[in-house]
């Protein structure tokens, strides 16, 4: 089959006294038919590239379904006389969400299970369904859920009645896909979040059950276009906690569900440069606050005084608060200390540590948990460790494992390896990286490795056990989580030395990773392949035009690679949200500091790697044009014979299809093309050490 060819239609911009030529603009009209075809044309050519690794998919797929145990089921989460857990069965696209009455979790065993919502059943029919937020009222008789079905961020209040098993014909459209439901404590008011022409989640509102949703009543409205609406239940249940909030800045109100006709009342007005968060404790509200700290502190001050506040713990700059956890009798917090996720109780004014036996791991405490508990669900995981639930006892410090995830077929954590490595940046930074590989992969030197990447908006890339990964290491495949800056796993500068006028460094950080690699034996340029999807995307496209010679492949799943077009598009979706993050293009300082890396601007006639690109023809977050126009001009421009595969879902947005096995088989066929490339032999396995 011949390659795609998209054709060229002259469209530059002009700004700041440049132009910018951009011949592809025209890929982003879809109501054109012959958008529509290009892209159609681009899903039958990697159709045809990927035909005679059908097998190998097919076997890379079988292997992780293996993998699927017979039924997952998380550890239940009391809340008064109920229970409640989800479970996913191995023949399951999607999970079931169930419930047991019982006194305690030691009668759980005997109890009945009653089915709150089984997605399997929603999902008849349709190819695509998302379920997000799930909130039961207080007197767990009514059931709301958000409900999507193509991919958008646009979802659909549903709301079920426990006893009846019916929907209630309260139907209401337009909200936001997470962070934007609640109840009162009475049942008779739900509170929502709907978006605006952009998406952007802005508007609040009241419903009444039984009344009309035109009659609902706004309460809120974010104006400001570089801030969105959220809100959350405070741990206690008292409060709804109603979030203004930028990238730079944030403002919070309560809405007391006792009296879910008062107004709002406001915490701290808005200030550039302070971010904080609240939550609820006792008499006390608690703040984590950034002001004059810059990995954030923690005070509280009385319900009926909010402006006497006083520290809970003495500020440490080692330590960076993310979060609190209060409970009934004792105060914890998570957030990270020498790299790694931390949880702590706070003790007599002092935070103390808990501690785990693994030098890399993941820990955090459940979400939705009842603030009566004595016994606090923690999970932790490592590259190594499947996710562990344990119960911690708030009294005694006592931790009990109550569950390890099943990992289905063999599966000895001996025989594998992980390992924290360093690179030095171009400007002397040490950059984290996280190794998992199958013990005696590297006992013939360099071996195959794929190098992973996120590095936006202080989003960590934390050590995880997955099971789907285990076909792909017994192969002999080095799996590398390059911790670049724009995460913020080293603490809050990480991230503002990867943003902005420092955005750059993300880059530069990957690079050095990778030559680290390759200096120390891991791998060579012709065994290397980088990931990383949306932000991650710009990352490993930056990467291609700047270093494309290290890797053989390169993967960006829903690329954000037309940084400078976007950004100055206040059309798209979330744009005006996004300048606080990558900085705003109308400014010159910004635009030529923007167009010096987006992918798609710097693309020159030279060699580049092999590419495996995706995208989503409904995707909100990153248009699907982006990677079309970059892949048009790649195609275009470079001087190589390397294959590029550009596919389009023509039915779902910014995550892909929807369901268990369709992941698992979008999966497949990435790995397939990855080692095609990389020359891994299809019956290669890790000889198991003598």
């Amino acid at each position: 089959m011949q390659l795609p060819v998209a054709k060229r239609i002259p469209h530059p911009h002009h700004l700041h006294g440049d132009v910018r030529e951009d011949d592809y603009y025209w890929l982003k009209d879809r109501s054109n038919p012959e958008v529509i075809q290009y892209l159609e044309d681009e899903n039958r050519y990697y159709d045809d590239v990927m035909r005679p690794l059908e097998e190998r998919t097919e076997q890379i797929y079988q292997r992780m379904v293996d993998r699927v145990p017979d039924s997952e089921v998380k550890v239940p989460i009391q809340h008064g006389q109920f229970f409640y857990y989800s479970r996913l069965d191995k023949d399951k696209q999607y999970p079931i969400y169930a419930r047991k009455k019982a006194a305690s979790r030691e009668l759980l065993p005997e109890a009945n299970e009653e089915v709150v919502l089984n997605l399997n059943e929603l999902a008849e029919g349709d190819d695509y369904l998302s379920v997000t937020v799930q909130r039961m009222s207080t007197d767990h008789n009514r059931l709301a859920y958000l409900e999507n079905r193509d991919g958008t961020d646009r979802y659909t209040i549903h709301i079920k009645n426990m006893e009846t098993d019916e929907l209630l014909p309260d139907r209401i459209p337009n909200v936001f896909l997470y962070g934007s439901m609640e109840w009162s404590r009475c049942g008779e008011y739900i509170f929502y979040i709907t978006v605006d022409e952009n998406q952007r989640p802005c508007r609040l509102w009241r419903h009444r059950l039984g009344n009309d949703v035109m009659n609902d009543e706004l309460i809120f409205e974010e104006k400001d276009e570089t801030f969105t609406l959220f809100m959350a239940k405070s741990q206690s249940g008292k409060f709804i906690f109603v979030y203004s909030h930028s990238k730079t800045s944030s403002e919070i109100r309560l809405l007391d569900t006792d009296a879910p006709l008062s107004p709002l009342q406001l915490v701290d007005a808005r200030r550039n440069g302070i971010l904080y968060d609240v939550e609820h404790w006792g008499d006390d509200l608690l703040i984590l606050t950034n002001e004059e700290a810059l990995n954030f502190k923690l005070l509280r001050c009385p319900l009926d005084d909010l402006q006497s506040r006083v520290n809970v713990v003495e500020y440490s700059e080692d330590r960076y608060l993310i979060a609190m956890h209060p409970f009934r009798d004792k105060l914890l917090v998570a957030g990270r200390e020498n790299g790694l996720t931390q949880i702590w109780i706070v003790q007599d004014g002092t935070l103390e540590r808990i501690e785990w036996e693994e030098s890399l791991y993941t820990v955090s405490v459940l979400a939705d948990q009842s603030y009566e508990t004595t016994e606090v669900l923690i999970q932790y995981e490592s590259l190594l460790t499947p996710k562990t639930t344990y119960g911690l006892n708030l009294l005694t410090r006592e931790k009990q494992c109550l569950q390890v995830a099943p990992v289905s077929g063999e599966y000895d954590p001996s025989s594998y390896r992980q390992e924290q490595l360093w690179a030095v940046a171009e400007d002397g930074v040490n950059v984290p990286m996280i190794a998992v590989y199958r013990e005696g992969a590297l006992d013939q030197g360099p071996a195959p490795l794929i190098l992973y990447g996120y590095g936006s908006y202080g989003a960590n890339s934390n050590p995880h056990f997955d099971p789907y990964r285990l076909p792909l290491l017994d192969k002999g495949i080095v799996f590398v989580t390059a911790q670049v800056r724009g995460g913020s796993e080293m603490g809050r500068s990480w991230y503002e030395d990867g943003k902005m006028q420092k955005k750059r460094n993300t880059f530069t950080d990957f690079i050095a990773a990778a030559k680290h690699l390759i200096e120390q034996g891991y791998t060579t340029p012709s065994q290397m392949a980088a990931r990383g999807g949306s932000a991650g995307g710009l990352l490993v496209g930056a990467v291609a035009n700047m270093a494309g010679e290290l890797f053989e492949v390169i993967v960006p799943a829903v690329p954000f690679v037309d940084v400078v077009t976007t950004m100055l598009d206040t059309t798209i979706p979330l744009t005006t949200l996004e300048w606080d993050e990558w900085g705003d293009p109308r400014e010159p300082e910004d635009y030529f500091y923007m167009k010096s890396y987006s992918p798609y601007d710097n693309v020159e006639a030279k060699d580049y790697p092999h590419m495996y690109i995706t995208t989503g023809l409904n995707d909100p977050r990153v248009g699907y044009w982006e990677p079309a126009k970059w892949v048009a001009r790649l195609r275009a421009l470079k001087t190589d014979n390397n294959v590029i595969v550009f596919k389009t879902n023509m039915g779902a947005g910014h995550f892909g299809k929807s369901g268990r096995f369709n992941h698992l088989k979008e999966a497949a066929e990435c790995y397939a093309f990855i080692l095609d490339r990389l020359g891994v032999a299809a019956e290669q396995e890790v000889a198991n050490p003598q």
